[in-house]
């Protein structure tokens, strides 16, 4: 008699939770998309504790991996040929990466952290195998990540880059 395998333990990202809920920006993540999804989404992201000037994404790069924050900040910049150009600084409850996740272009601008910072990642490899074994939850994530996007360009005011 064979013991049955042990299923996958759930990661604890209720600190991700807690920090979706608590950002109150227009375009925030936990406008469009309900919290008790993340019981599922645990299971296809992965935590990093990242130190300050950590690259997370480099613009011109080709990946399409979602970070999550939990706690920190990161920055955005972009290199023009008039330089740098700093494009915002962004907290906990923020999605980055949703341009090149969506797009599956080169990146538009770097993202470093700027203090201390835990994210979670999900590599779109994790996203195509949430797809497959939960679609319903992969399909309010792509609806919150676009509602995200379009928030974020829609006033040009306070447009924030699309990673």
């Amino acid at each position: 008699m064979t013991s049955p395998s042990p299923t996958p333990r759930e990661q604890d990202v209720s600190g991700l939770v807690a920090a979706i809920a608590r950002n109150t920006e227009d375009w925030s993540l936990g406008r469009f998309l309900e919290g008790f999804r993340w019981t599922v989404l645990a299971d296809y992201v992965k935590p990093a504790e990242l130190e300050r000037d950590h690259l997370l994404i480099a613009q011109g790069e080709k990946d399409r991996t979602l970070y999550f924050l939990e706690s920190g900040n990161v920055k955005v910049d972009m290199r023009t040929d008039a330089g740098l150009v700093h494009l915002a600084v962004l907290g906990p409850g923020t999605v980055v990466g949703e341009g090149g996740f969506f797009a599956n272009l080169p990146r538009n601008a770097s993202v470093s952290v700027y203090s201390d910072c835990k994210v979670w990642a999900m590599p779109i490899a994790k996203f195509a195998e949430l797809a497959r074994q939960h679609p319903s939850v992969a399909l309010a994530l792509t609806l919150a990540l676009g509602a995200v996007l379009a928030s974020r360009m829609l006033d040009v005011s306070k447009r924030l880059p699309v990673t």
